[in-house]
């Protein structure tokens, strides 16, 4: 009864948030077309296949509000408010139910991330909501190093028990517990495993959406369809949720080669932008950002405000941008418009990041980065995470009949990180047609004791 109850209502978690004021134009022409918003979205979900769970990085400067960046092997569970639990609850029901209906076994596979207690301890959240969820969840781990039993402690005082992974024929077992499905914390960037291959469980998020395969220019080409769709139906222009971006896939930062096209690509984005500014009459300077196309923990990201800023780069710029996680080369990048960020948190720079399990907003936090400017990527060190906290005295947008309440902010947060887990739906369905998985390269060493840096331990 609670599901339906649930899935009736369309609950978006209503969340305290640092900007006060009068609500945006952008907002309020959203929370005007509420209703034909949830309509639109019912029928959306319908349609696609939903990731098992997402995060989405949003950016607002007051005249836009637009997704940075997708997640679909999301690490950040851990810094999410304890009130948000029972809802966590809920939509990992749902989304248990459409994968296995009938049985009660996860098998939960993270990084390698070993010496990372704070990743570990969003592990540890992750087993305890699919527990709260009815189900019986264990962790395995692809280390060759662990043989046995693990327990490691967390800082919050519990302990995480990581098991080796067994391979029986076609299924993944650890000892004594046979899994309906595999859901992956990992998202896979050094390869696929061939452990994890052929396998006749369900694996959620599905191999081709590692990164690997993946591709953020990808996921903004699906975004672009998302927010057109959108944008009619509440009368705005997309570019108002949307980031321009373009892709330049020829660069090579440890042979110095590609500068021209990236200058080339920096340039185009920064006169789209600007051409939308004078149009609005914005003051604000353009500015973009180059990322590596495929990747997380905010590595090989740099920011241009002219194309002369991505010439001649240094050794040590040119060394930041060359290799991310897992040693992934970088050959191919996405130049995005970058979008300020008005927000902040006792005076610091920070940005939304909302959470979504199946088709529900479950919370959020705030990255909060003392050292970093309103025009700048806030993924990076220095950042930490503030829990967003419910709004407790109502459950549906404008309850207080005042626009600049707390939860109608929110609730465009929400509607925003929405479409664009929808367009990682349509994105994943396009990768299961052209990706062969067993084409997908296996990492070329066993993994090691990783530790990436602990103020990256969220996505």
């Amino acid at each position: 009864m609670l599901i339906k109850l649930f899935k009736e209502s369309a609950m978006v978690p209503h969340l305290t948030t640092s900007l006060t004021g009068p609500l945006l134009d952008l907002e309020k022409k959203i929370l005007d077309s509420m209703p034909s918003i949830e309509r639109w979205f019912r029928g959306q979900w319908q349609e696609n296949t939903l990731p098992f769970y997402t995060s989405v990085d949003l950016r607002n400067s007051g005249f836009k509000l637009a997704p940075v960046d997708t997640n679909l092997f999301p690490g950040g569970f851990n810094n999410l408010n304890p009130d948000f639990l029972p809802l966590c609850v809920h939509a990992a029901m749902s989304a248990v139910q459409k994968i296995c209906p009938d049985k009660q076994r996860f098998l939960l596979i993270p990084e390698n991330h070993t010496r990372n207690l704070f990743y570990l301890t969003n592990v540890a959240a992750i087993q305890r909501i699919l527990i709260r969820a009815g189900l019986d969840v264990r962790i395995g781990s692809l280390l060759p190093d662990i043989t046995a039993p693990t327990p490691l402690e967390l800082p919050n005082g519990s302990t995480l028990v990581l098991e080796p992974i067994q391979r029986v024929g076609n299924r993944l077992m650890l000892d004594g517990f046979d899994p309906c499905a595999i859901l992956l914390n990992n998202d896979l960037s050094a390869g696929v495993p061939e452990i994890l291959k052929r396998l006749e469980q369900p694996v959620v998020p599905p191999l081709y959406a590692g990164w690997t395969t993946r591709r953020k220019t990808l996921h903004f080409h699906a975004y672009d369809r998302v927010a057109e769709d959108f944008a009619k139906i509440i009368g705005i222009d997309p570019w108002f949720i949307n980031p321009v971006f373009s892709q330049c896939g020829r660069v090579n930062f440890g042979a110095n080669e590609g500068e021209e096209c990236l200058a080339a690509n920096v340039e185009a984005v920064l006169i789209e932008t600007q051409a939308k500014y004078n149009e609005y009459g914005i003051k604000e300077k353009p500015f973009v950002i180059v990322k590596a196309d495929a990747g997380t923990y905010g590595m090989g990201i740099l920011t241009a405000r002219s194309p002369d800023d991505v010439r001649g780069l240094n050794r040590k710029e040119r060394n930041k941008m060359a290799v991310v996680k897992e040693g992934l080369e970088v050959s191919e990048v996405i130049v995005q418009e970058g979008v300020h960020t008005f927000e902040s948190v006792n005076g610091a720079v920070a940005e939304p990041v909302v959470y979504m399990i199946d088709q529900f907003v479950v919370g959020g936090f705030y990255r909060v980065n003392t050292d970093r400017g309103v025009d700048e990527n806030l993924n990076s060190r220095g950042m930490s995470f503030v829990p967003l906290a419910f709004e407790t005295d109502c459950h549906t947008p404008d309850c207080s009949g005042m626009p600049d309440a707390p939860p109608n902010r929110f609730y465009a947060y929400g509607v925003v990180a929405r479409l664009a887990m929808l367009a990682a739906a349509k994105e994943l369905a396009q990768l299961a047609e052209t990706v062969d998985v067993e084409a997908i390269p296996a990492p070329t060493t066993a993994p090691a004791l990783i530790r990436p840096p602990v103020a990256q331990a969220a996505e």
